[in-house]
């Protein structure tokens, strides 16, 4: 972003010349990894597989600093939004892919400046990664919800906490899917998607990786304070795991249709925390602290097993008592009615530094962050 008038600059190729100029001079690949997007105002900065939520948050701090660093020396700012508060029209990337993407696509493809958050964790098969994609459905939702960072679009109040999923959700494939029930199942509808060209490798909300040996969990806005993306991992990886045991115990799924959960992917989208999502379970509409206590219960099991349970508690409770990114844009747009300074605000939130950085007895990252004015200056 120009970090004087908040408008998305068209800089990643810029931005990743400097980041390979960098590579070349230290003689290895960077420690950050970066990619460009379908966009030139988009970077997608990529961690390093990780066991430990302390060795994550380290990481997201580094990778987020060390694209700032560069973007600085173009003229800009890196921040952590999903969609951009000001009006903008997106220059695609050139290269074969996107070009492929633009040209099929057309308005979606030229519209799609939204930067989401996506979860890798490592399964043993492909039938342990559907087992678990059938499991996890109904609790997607609520992630949505605690990640939502995208409340304008086009230069307005959307009226939407995740204005990005409404956009991602133009895309042909995506969203939640039916139970699939087998590997087989899932790899044969992924080849009739395929056969039909309109895509290749489909945008479900939860999916199987095709270059990894993990499932990937899609629905989260790229979150805006570092830390809520530390608990999206931590829920996630609590989510699989939980899902993994089920599925070895022979607990069957939950068959609800794939129909009734894109309604609960509407509420999320729309009210974020601040109104109902679907309960999980029973399928209607609860209030979101209860529905969000109901996720942490069914993981509990797994998050003190990994020693994320003092964490991911600490944080909920503070995403629920201070807000979501969607919360705290509409917040700094309160305050002065300019959508510039939701961006300047959004700079330091992306870059808060930890003023005393320190471990409990487990290992969990606890940190006294720094005064928001001092982030800024």
């Amino acid at each position: 972003m120009d970090p004087v008038n908040g408008v998305p600059l068209p800089l990643s190729a810029e931005v990743m010349g400097l980041h390979d100029a960098s590579s070349r001079a230290t003689g290895s690949s960077a420690r950050q990894m970066m990619s460009a997007e379908l966009h030139q105002e988009q970077l997608e900065v990529i961690t390093h597989p990780h066991s430990s939520l302390a060795g994550l948050a380290t990481e997201i701090l580094e990778g987020r600093a060390y694209a700032d660093s560069l973007a600085r020396k173009a003229g800009a700012r890196i921040v952590a939004l999903a969609t951009s508060p000001l009006a903008v029209s997106p220059h695609p990337t050139r290269n074969e892919r996107y070009d492929a993407l633009v040209e099929k696509y057309a308005l979606t493809a030229r519209e799609q400046l939204t930067c989401g958050l996506h979860v890798h964790v490592s399964v043993g098969s492909d039938e342990e990664g559907v087992a678990v994609l059938d499991r996890i459905r109904s609790w997607l939702p609520s992630l949505m919800a605690l990640s939502s960072n995208s409340p304008f679009w086009n230069g307005q109040d959307s009226g939407y906490a995740s204005y990005r999923t409404q956009a991602w959700n133009r895309w042909s494939s995506a969203g939640p899917m039916d139970v699939f029930g087998s590997a087989w199942a899932y790899h044969a509808l992924v080849a009739d998607i395929s056969a039909t060209t309109v895509v290749i490798n489909p945008d479900f909300d939860a999916r199987l990786s095709a270059r990894h040996p993990t499932v990937e969990i899609r629905v989260s806005d790229v979150c805006l304070d570092p830390r809520d993306t530390v608990l999206l991992a931590a829920l996630v990886r609590a989510l699989v795991e939980t899902a993994a045991r089920e599925w070895e115990a022979g607990m069957e799924p939950d068959m609800v249709p794939a129909i009734v959960l894109r309604q609960g992917v509407w509420m999320a989208s729309r009210w974020g925390i601040r109104g109902e999502l679907l309960h999980p379970v029973t399928h209607r509409p609860e209030n979101a602290r209860h529905v969000i206590s109901t996720l942490h219960d069914h993981v509990r099991d797994a998050l003190n097993e990994s020693g994320d349970a003092a964490y991911v508690e600490e944080s909920l409770e503070r995403i629920l008592s201070n807000g979501t990114g969607a919360d705290r844009q509409r917040k700094s747009y309160e305050r002065s009615g300019l959508l510039a300074d939701v961006v300047t605000q959004a700079i330091g939130l992306t870059h808060q530094e930890p003023a005393d950085r320190h471990t409990s007895g487990n290992g969990l990252p606890r940190w006294t962050w720094k005064p928001l004015a001092e982030a800024v200056a």
